[in-house]
């Protein structure tokens, strides 16, 4: 599964980046998150990878997070693993006027075993879920201008 949301974020890039690039906020934008801890390299750094654990119904979900590439304020791309799950996550930071960020982010999914067949049935979730987690972010941000 392929495909590309954007929002506007009603905040200069250079506050952005500031906000999204540090790990302490990531539980007030991430919904269900309940522990981010660094496993190899300095975290948001290329190579580095992290353990994110997310609250999921009445269980956990846990995902590795590898950084791919680091081009802030322009791009911040990662790849995401869980079971049954590969998530591709390329983001695009662009700057309006000064006044506001444009976020794009392209997502990559590749399921396996019986996440396929979730996949195939809650494929519209997942695309749901992922623009609920930037306009999170969005919220977030706005109200610390």
């Amino acid at each position: 599964m392929e495909f590309t949301q954007q929002l506007t974020v009603k905040v200069p890039r250079s506050r952005f980046i500031e906000l999204f690039d540090d790990p302490e906020n990531l539980k007030a934008w991430q919904p269900g998150l309940i522990s981010f801890e660094g496993l190899t390299g300095t975290p948001g750094q290329p190579g580095s990878t992290s353990r994110l654990v997310y609250k999921q119904g009445k269980g956990t979900m846990e995902m590795i997070e590898t950084v791919t590439r680091r081009d802030l304020p322009e791009a911040f791309d990662g790849t995401y693993d869980a079971k049954g799950m590969h998530n591709v996550f390329r983001n695009e930071f662009h700057d309006l006027d000064g006044t506001a960020t444009r976020w794009v982010a392209h997502n990559v999914f590749d399921f396996t075993g019986f996440m396929r067949i979730v996949a195939l049935l809650f494929g519209p979730v997942v695309k749901k879920q992922n623009l609920k987690t930037m306009t999170a972010f969005k919220d977030f941000a706005e109200a610390r201008i």
